[in-house]
């Protein structure tokens, strides 16, 4: 893709300080300024992750209570008489 110009409003200081670290870094403003883009970009994809939260209840190396069920017993357990066909 092609790169596309556009206009920022950016603080003198915050230009004068990227411009010396551009400077001090020998690359191009411009590039300097898609990595703190990339940066910010990247952060904010990492927050809106979702995890679930852990609801686990009881110990967990207990054997499971349920491993000893076939799949129409346990539907019986959820549903009782509304799972049945």
């Amino acid at each position: 893709m092609a790169p596309m110009k556009t206009t920022l409003d950016i603080h003198d200081e915050l230009l004068a300080r990227a411009k010396r670290h551009a400077k001090e870094t020998g690359r191009p403003l411009r590039a300097v300024v898609e990595d703190g883009l990339r940066r910010v970009v990247a952060a904010a994809d990492r927050r809106r992750q979702y995890e679930l939260p852990d609801l686990r209840v009881g110990d967990p190396n207990s054997p499971d209570p349920f491993a000893t069920y076939s799949w129409p017993e346990l539907r019986d357990l959820i549903y009782g008489d509304s799972g049945a066909r």
